[in-house]
């Protein structure tokens, strides 16, 4: 019975850290690059002692929930018109600087600042494949599918868009803006396309993620129901087996 009780606790926790991820999936469904999260669940310890090791009996028994990770699926692409409107297309980030350090993000809703930058819609620069702001001359404003920026006909830098080594889990920050571990250098991308005059949309679907949503609600709820089915016996077994001891 005990084991019962474990097991439904460990899976009421995992379900509710889930429902959590969806709920926030869902709420930045209409939100410009945002990427969704998806949990997953710790697997068995590798090598010969795995067997015999109670972490792996827990992880296996019980079902533990690893953490959430950032879904890198190609969200939709929207036409806007803005010619300072960019949407990646494949692999990479755009970077930004910002008070606290570098951070990457998906947004490409950028705008000419007023000192003639081209900076996001909170006022911060966007960096060029060098790492350095990039200034934008009056004038009519072509982006290539390199990220190359020419202006009046004339190139004047390149955007920046970069990714990490395989493995590498960026930090959500905020709702569509990510962080990388401090130890890990970006490096630019090579798979991807830019595409102006556009923004892309979250890689969450609205109904699939209310699907998901009303899943993890379900089976949460469940795990409630088996918790107090157990809690009942174990006061049942309090109060009339116990005292026949």
């Amino acid at each position: 019975m005990d084991s019962g009780y474990y097991a439904a606790m460990t899976g009421l926790m995992a379900r509710t850290q889930a429902l959590d991820a969806a709920a926030a999936n869902l709420a930045n469904a209409q939100t410009p690059g945002y990427r969704a999260e998806r949990e997953f669940f710790r697997s068995v310890l590798l090598g010969p002692d795995a067997a015999d090791s109670q972490l792996g009996a827990t992880v296996n028994n019980y079902g533990l929930l690893g953490g959430n990770s950032l879904s890198m699926a190609q969200g939709s692409i929207e036409a806007t018109g803005n010619p300072l409107d960019l949407a990646i297309v494949g692999q990479g980030f755009f970077q930004v600087q910002t008070p606290q350090g570098p951070r990457f993000t998906r947004d490409g809703a950028f705008e000419r600042s007023q000192k003639g930058m081209l900076v996001t819609s909170s006022g911060e620069p966007v960096l060029s494949a060098g790492g350095k702001p990039i200034a934008l001359p009056p004038g009519e404003i072509a982006v290539g599918a390199d990220g190359s920026i020419s202006v009046a006909g004339g190139l004047v830098a390149t955007v920046g868009v970069f990714t990490f080594p395989a493995g590498v889990a960026l930090e959500a920050e905020g709702a569509n803006r990510y962080v990388a571990p401090p130890d890990v250098k970006p490096r630019l991308a090579d798979l991807f396309t830019v595409r102006q005059g556009s923004i892309e949309g979250a890689n969450e679907d609205v109904v699939q993620g209310t699907m998901n949503l009303i899943m993890m609600q379900r089976q949460a709820e469940m795990m409630q129901r088996a918790l107090t089915v157990f809690h009942t016996d174990f006061n049942k077994f309090a109060a009339e087996d116990l005292p026949r001891v």
